[in-house]
């Protein structure tokens, strides 16, 4: 199993350096930062800093949309960073949450998405592709390679991951719904011709590794409210009691009074007091190391190729250096 970093673009961007080295020399193989321009700062600079000053580690956005930048922009600067630094890059996408929303814009379709999944592999790897009718190949690629991972949770969004994507991101650890919604994927590439296998699962969720239960649960407790804003779109689209969702997922939201993006991802978020300890348990990885060992080798038995540690809360460094010396050797002996 690999195990991914993901951070917050805050200032000052040397932390956010500082965090992805320490994370390469402690087993991580994967470096994530958010990806919304008005609450954070603009990760594809400090993506190249992290490749100067790492020497393996593979970096991306977890995740980016195809709303906020053109596409050729998108892949042009994926293209470069891998010229430089040698393939290390990968595109997580999606409809776009915070990015699109805190500039008042709705996000993106699923047929635009899929549209974009391909034309920015294509050109990032330097194939031809169309844009706005337009078709566009950039010149100076030799040899790139991107994968592309969408991030998805309601049943179309799952199916297009398994028809186009290079990998799947699945942002909760609740082992009943990672079973469901990669068996979703899975299914969908083979409808569309495709590997089941080779379609990429990863899991993002966050770690607090700790004995104080309480504590764990109130600096994760933002990840069910950011959570809580896909799974708001999904019961808008489907209703509270749907065949479509499980209802594993959409049950907590019941008591969700709206959303503040100004504390999105951050532990302490008042938006999320209607997130019950159950669902934090459940959605996040907390507790002393076995318990953190336990529950990721039941992900990895259901499929889970790796899991990516949402980084964000007062713990970071100790958690860090709990999977570098417990966690990460245990799942990779």
């Amino acid at each position: 199993m690999d195990f991914g970093l993901v951070l917050q673009t805050d200032p000052p961007a040397s932390r956010v350096i500082s965090l992805m080295k320490r994370a390469e020399r402690n087993g991580f193989t994967y470096g994530w930062t958010f990806d919304s321009a008005v609450l954070w700062q603009e990760p594809f600079v400090i993506y190249s800093q992290i490749l100067a000053n790492t020497t393996k580690l593979k970096v991306g956005p977890m995740v980016t949309n195809p709303g906020t930048r053109t596409w050729e922009v998108t892949a042009s600067t994926f293209a470069t960073l891998n010229d430089m630094f040698g393939n290390r890059t990968v595109c997580g996408i999606g409809r776009g949450d915070s990015a699109m929303r805190v500039a008042g814009r709705k996000p993106n379709t699923l047929a635009r998405l899929g549209e974009a999944i391909d034309v920015i592999r294509d050109l990032a790897e330097g194939r031809e592709a169309e844009v706005d009718g337009q078709p566009l190949r950039i010149p100076w690629v030799r040899d790139g390679k991107l994968p592309v991972w969408m991030a998805a949770y309601g049943p179309k969004a799952l199916a297009l991951a398994g028809h186009k994507a290079d990998g799947f991101i699945l942002q909760l650890a609740d082992p009943y719904l990672t079973e469901w919604m990669v068996k979703a994927v899975r299914d969908a590439a083979a409808e569309a011709g495709r590997d089941p296998a080779s379609v990429t699962i990863c899991v993002a969720a966050p770690a607090y590794v700790g004995d104080d239960l309480a504590h764990a649960r109130e600096q994760c407790r933002w990840f069910g409210g950011m959570v809580g804003n896909h799974v708001a779109d999904l019961v808008s689209r489907y209703g509270e009691h749907s065949d479509m969702v499980p209802e594993a997922l959409t049950a907590y939201i019941k008591g969700r009074q709206g959303y503040d993006y100004s504390h999105h991802g951050r532990a302490g978020n008042p938006s999320t007091d209607f997130v019950p300890d159950e669902i934090v348990d459940r959605f996040c990885l907390l507790g002393p190391a076995e318990a953190h060992i336990e529950k990721l080798k039941a992900l990895r038995e259901l499929g889970v190729d790796q899991f990516a540690v949402y980084d964000m809360h007062d713990a970071q460094e100790t958690t860090i250096d709990a999977y570098g010396a417990q966690i990460i050797p245990a799942l990779n002996r």
